[in-house]
């Protein structure tokens, strides 16, 4: 295969990362000020793990290193970060090979009142990478219709103020510029902490050796600079 035909990766450190939120959280703070975080994360039963790449949609790192910077910079000492698991890319056990990178599918949830947690607050929905935007889609799909099944439980005068005072918004590391697959409402409030080709993301947390993730990434940048240079 030649090397133009080969898929090119790009390796992000752990402090890439957290430079990356630290550069946006005060815009986030200011703009949106969010009362609850949802990330996004993986949780599959599955032992099988060879059938594909694992690419797990994994904002759990993200949240939490959101959340040092948002309690320094607003008033929210006690922000809370609660979890969902979705899978677009990984095996699950008991769910069709063919469904995998086609179907997202639902393995953990904020739970049976989900619609009380959420109604009435500011909810930022954390993810490691917008690629095709199909998780981040249903991600807001679902969270939303839990919403309006939770504002059902309300006396009807009280619904549309409920329904106006809760607010989504989402952020992800990384946005690859690309076509999307699925698209977010008009006006969907959204923040990403930078924008990358589409390039194949190799996060710290999938490699079982940190030293040589962090020895490629800074090659990766190595070689970027040099390709630069020589562009010019």
């Amino acid at each position: 295969m030649s090397n133009e035909n080969q898929v090119k990766h790009w390796h992000v450190t752990y402090n890439n990362i957290h430079n990356l939120i630290r550069k946006n959280c005060p815009k986030i703070a200011v703009d949106f000020n969010p009362d609850l975080l949802v990330a996004i994360g993986m949780s599959s039963s599955s032992s099988d793990c060879r059938r594909i790449r694992i690419n797990q949609a994994l904002g759990f790192f993200p949240a939490r290193v959101m959340r040092t910077f948002l309690r320094e910079a607003t008033t929210k000492k006690t922000l809370q970060i609660q979890a969902i698991g979705l899978s677009l890319y990984e095996p699950i056990e008991g769910v069709a090979e063919e469904k995998i990178a086609e179907e997202v599918i639902r393995t953990q949830w904020l739970g049976a009142e989900a619609g009380k947690m959420l109604i009435g607050k500011r909810v930022l929905i954390v993810d490691e990478v917008d690629d095709t935007r199909k998780t981040l889609s249903y991600a807001l799909t679902e969270l939303k219709r839990d919403v309006e099944t939770e504002l059902l439980n309300r006396p009807e005068a009280d619904r549309d103020a409920l329904r106006a005072s809760t607010k989504f918004g989402i952020f992800v590391v990384h946005n690859k510029n690309k076509p999307k697959l699925a698209e977010l409402p008009e006006g969907t409030t959204y923040y990403s902490g930078e924008e990358v080709d589409d390039v194949w993301l190799n996060y710290p947390w999938e490699s079982t050796d940190i030293e040589e993730h962090d020895r490629l990434a800074a090659l990766d940048v190595e070689n970027a600079a040099a390709a630069t240079k020589k562009d010019v």
